[in-house]
């Protein structure tokens, strides 16, 4: 990786999956200022971190001096020349990792631990989320600052592989629904929906208009819940087996694969 903005980033890059870690980090951050603690613990994860075995690790001074220069670039009023697009990093998919952390909540800093994570990515192409099955390379955008990632999608070909940003395109894999959990779904709340028409079946966006409770047992679930597709505002009522619930910090994503995500 070529500028990280001082003398200690020529001695470790960040990998992918810290990239996007870190852009996560910034997002739910925004201007405040990290600690002295929060940059040590969180270099400390990274470096503990299975994708980091047997690989030099990651100081505190270069989360530091990342998230400085994040703030920096924000406050610039005019892209510098020196962040003309370019793709600042690349690998294959041996190389690239799924692997992502969660989020830290800014209000007590605690420092999120690295987990292998399941992610998505939603195409350009059809406003649909896919499983991610592996990130190709990655590359910062000169007019935003923002980082995008070239995702390989499971069941497809490169051919369709496709460039993302990460902050708007890229997350952690939704978990499909159980009929034990169909009373964690409120009016109001994202999902995951399986969208099926003549020409094309695919999953997208959608939020809960309005839930229509039913006594059932514990292996189906009867309820109807009337959903409205965030992409183009129709209206469909589906059952329990097409939706899928957003991750929550209460309920953790282990290892599906994929990444997400996807690295929030």
């Amino acid at each position: 990786m070529e500028d990280l903005g001082s003398k200690h980033s020529s001695h470790t890059e960040f990998f992918l999956a810290e990239m996007v870690q870190l852009e996560n980090i910034y997002k739910d951050m925004g201007e405040k200022s990290v600690s002295l603690e929060f940059c040590q613990g969180l270099a400390k994860s990274f470096s503990s971190s299975s994708i980091r075995a047997g690989k030099d690790p990651i100081s505190w001074e270069q989360v530091q001096d990342w998230f400085r220069n994040k703030q920096k670039q924000s406050e610039a009023e005019v892209p510098s020349v020196a962040n003309s697009p370019k793709i600042v990093g690349s690998s294959d998919a041996s190389t690239i990792t799924d692997e992502l952390g969660t989020c830290p909540n800014p209000k007590d800093e605690k420092v999120p631990d690295i987990s292998e994570l399941a992610f998505e990515a939603r195409s350009s192409k059809d406003a649909a989320w896919y499983d991610v099955e592996s990130f190709i390379s990655y590359r910062v955008v000169s007019s935003t600052g923002e980082l995008e990632v070239r995702v390989r999608y499971a069941g497809f070909s490169k051919n369709q592989d496709e460039w993302v940003n990460v902050k708007e395109s890229v997350r952690e894999r939704s978990i499909p629904l159980v009929p034990t959990e169909c009373d964690k779904v409120k009016e109001g709340d994202l999902m995951l929906c399986f969208q099926e028409r003549e020409d094309y079946a695919v999953y997208c966006d959608a939020c809960v208009v309005k839930v229509q409770r039913r006594l059932h047992d514990e292996t189906d679930c009867r309820c109807i819940f009337l959903v409205r597709y965030s992409h183009d505002d129709t209206e469909e009522v589906v059952q329990w087996n097409r939706l899928c619930r957003r991750p929550t910090q209460e309920q953790p994503v282990l290892s599906i694969n994929p990444i997400a995500d996807l690295w929030g």
